[in-house]
């Protein structure tokens, strides 16, 4: 029981159906971001696409590593961004 649900942004459109009672007897805590609309949304991507932008990946941990994935990213020796693979 707990954790956190992180919640980036609704630019595909609200979330209707989120069983709130749940959520409070489960002890689940939402954080959540706004992140603009989907207008601005699109023209971020279109800038992304026409400057080539790409992020500064540090490490890839596989899914079974993301224990040390946590642990490297506390350690404060990364340099950009902590990807785990799902798949």
């Amino acid at each position: 029981m707990g954790g956190y649900i992180a919640l980036v942004g609704t630019v595909s459109g609200q979330i209707t159906d989120i069983n709130i009672p749940a959520l409070i007897f489960r002890n689940v805590q939402i954080k959540a971001v706004a992140v603009g609309n989907r207008e601005m949304f699109e023209a971020m991507n279109r800038a992304i696409s026409l400057h080539k932008l790409k992020p500064v990946v540090d490490r890839i941990f596989s899914f079974d590593k993301t224990l040390e994935a946590f642990q490297y990213m506390n350690s404060l020796e990364r340099f950009g961004k902590i990807c785990i693979r799902i798949s």
